[in-house]
């Protein structure tokens, strides 16, 4: 099965996207670490992406495409993909499109999470990681069982990222309409979208993007 996770910075992808992993086997793809993976790697379209960006310029959709196909070859997706940051566009939908026929696969379903502005930037504005395993906390929904103590791995070291504040989210908020806006309609036609209450908790979106995916939702 494979799916396009949809929503802002904070609506909770990023953990959804791990449980779906971890429970249905699935391998989540996300643009941004693809690209890296790719020019790290050495392969083709990694080291077109590479001469792109050493030269300043923005890495073209062909380039985004190739990387695409390339991860969609490994044999690891087989069990499912979860596109994140990908397609951002009219013109990138319908190349995930052929790419994913040219492999004799589909997309399944669009799972849009909906969330409530002012309640995000709220979410946003107080989380924190682990800076040795990354697993996330909030100041006021998530605090670790042991103050100072990673429940995971045992690290004492946590992190922030400086752009979680309320006017980057808002910035964001605003780049995801611009960006999902083109898309939205060409999967609404094909009636892929299916659209889930992100501001629930974290175990009942589980259990909504679940629903989906089983055909019950």
């Amino acid at each position: 099965m494979n799916i396009i996770l949809l929503g802002p910075p904070g609506a909770g992808k990023g953990t959804q996207a791990k449980r779906l992993e971890t429970e249905r086997g699935m391998v989540q793809l996300s643009t941004g670490d693809m690209l890296r993976a790719a020019v790290k790697a050495g392969t083709p379209t990694g080291l077109k992406a590479k001469a792109v960006m050493e030269a300043g310029q923005l890495v073209s959709d062909a380039i985004v495409s190739g990387i695409i196909g390339e991860r969609l070859d490994m044999a690891d997706t087989e069990t499912g993909a979860i596109f994140d940051g990908y397609p951002r566009t009219y013109a990138q939908a319908e190349s995930l499109d052929a790419l994913l026929s040219e492999r004799g696969r589909k997309l399944d379903y669009v799972i849009e999470l909906l969330v409530n502005e002012e309640a995000l930037v709220d979410r946003v504005e107080g989380r924190f990681t682990c800076a040795k395993c990354g697993e996330g906390y909030h100041d006021k929904y998530k605090l670790p069982k042991v103050d100072g103590v990673c429940d995971v791995c045992g690290a004492t070291e946590f992190k922030r990222r400086p752009d979680d504040n309320a006017e980057t989210v808002r910035t964001r908020m605003a780049e995801y309409r611009a960006k999902t806006a083109p898309i939205l309609p060409f999967y609404e036609a094909k009636g892929l979208v299916r659209r889930v209450d992100g501001m629930a908790d974290i175990d009942e979106v589980t259990r909504q993007i679940a629903a989906v995916l089983d055909g019950q939702g």
